[in-house]
């Protein structure tokens, strides 16, 4: 199934869960429309609900196509963009709103390089504050795809994910707050994010934030 705006053609994926009492549509990175919905709901109900809500996808595709060029276009370290001025004479220099790269630079070996060690004191910060007593966790950085943290209960290994140099010192300190919070709760009951409020008092805000990125 596809929605034609334009002469422009966007895939629409439907996904049926016995669980789901509603029906939810989104326009997702890659600008896929996904129907989520109940799996007795038929085919023709979910075209009927997409041509009566045309005008809102169509914003919905736009707003994303913003999101993607704000978030493609630049260079971003610690919650701040750069405009990106390619040079020979560095490897790397920051002034106040622009970076000066040189084009031979390992962008992901210059980012691991700076998050082993800021990632390193926010995790120590996070641990010596943290309200319950836990193991400390060993910690790894990598980069990953859909999620951004891991926790390892049985090997107590924390695994953050590298893009989180890009944002916000405080994502960093939430997610650091949430991966060590599954020491005590290993699932995602409401215990566990009683938890974390006690670390984290803003993390609704900012886990509503980070879906954005």
């Amino acid at each position: 199934m596809k929605l034609d705006v334009d002469g422009k053609y966007y895939n629409i994926v439907i996904e049926k869960k016995a669980g789901n009492r509603n029906t939810y549509i989104r326009v997702k990175k890659d600008l896929t429309i996904q129907v989520t919905t109940n799996m007795f709901t038929s085919n023709r109900a979910i075209e009927k609900l997409i041509e009566d809500n045309y005008s809102k996808i169509v914003k919905m595709i736009d707003a994303q196509e913003v999101k993607n060029s704000n978030n493609e276009d630049g260079f971003f370290y610690l919650g701040k963009k750069y405009d990106i001025i390619y040079c020979e004479w560095c490897d790397i220099s920051f002034g106040e709103d622009k970076v000066f790269l040189n084009k031979n630079l390992d962008i992901d070996k210059w980012y691991k390089e700076q998050a082993k060690v800021l990632f390193q004191e926010h995790f120590d910060k996070v641990y010596n504050r943290f309200s319950r007593r836990i193991p400390y966790p060993e910690l790894k950085i990598r980069k990953m795809k859909s999620r951004w943290g891991v926790c390892n209960i049985r090997t107590k290994v924390i695994t953050l994910n590298l893009e989180l140099i890009k944002r916000d010192t405080k994502y960093l300190d939430y997610v650091c707050a949430h991966e060590m919070s599954h020491l005590i709760y290993g699932d995602h009951s409401s215990r566990f994010w009683d938890l974390v409020g006690e670390n984290i008092p803003d993390y609704k805000k900012y886990r509503k934030e980070m879906k954005d990125f």
